[in-house]
């Protein structure tokens, strides 16, 4: 049978153990914050070379776009939501004699660094005067391969092209 001096020490000690283990975590809760401001440099860093990565990505996609419906005009996007390409038509419909401007565009761009720290890939599109895009998708950086990135692009651009087709080029 145990002494209650024994269940006193065993008790004594786990209660060092505790203290000598939420030292550490202080202590690495220190180094982790460091590491944040480091990681927020890190961030922006990857963010802007995926940024410019994509961008490419996107031009040549939407311009491939243009090749296989003539009248889009491709134009480059960079203000303060972003950066990325817009393809813009305007057609008349003649139909049973009225005269009725239709415009079409597709607009992607990636907007700039957030401190959510996730890269963005957003996304309008109007079909002969009606919105059919309007999203925004998202990865986390940590978790934003390039790859992932690219293949988000090429399905809003096929997206965009099967609706445009369906709606009559």
């Amino acid at each position: 049978m145990t002494g209650e001096g024994d269940v006193m020490a065993d008790f004594e000690e786990r209660l060092k153990r505790a203290i000598d283990r939420g030292e550490q975590s202080r202590a690495a809760d220190g180094a982790s914050e460091q590491e944040e401001v480091v990681s927020l440099e890190e961030a922006k860093a990857i963010h802007a070379q995926l940024r410019n990565e994509l961008i490419e990505h996107i031009e040549k996609c939407v311009k491939k776009l243009c090749d296989h419906f003539p009248g889009f005009e491709y134009s480059t996007v960079l203000n303060e939501k972003g950066w990325g390409s817009r393809i813009t038509r305007d057609d008349v419909n003649l139909s049973a004699g009225v005269n009725k401007n239709e415009y079409s565009r597709l607009e992607i761009v990636i907007p700039p660094f957030s401190e959510m720290r996730i890269v963005e890939v957003a996304t309008k599109g109007t079909i002969r005067n009606r919105e059919t895009l309007n999203r925004t998708n998202y990865r986390f950086l940590n978790d934003a391969p390039l790859e992932t990135l690219q293949q988000m692009v090429d399905s809003i651009v096929i997206e965009f092209a099967e609706q445009f087709s369906a709606n009559g080029s």
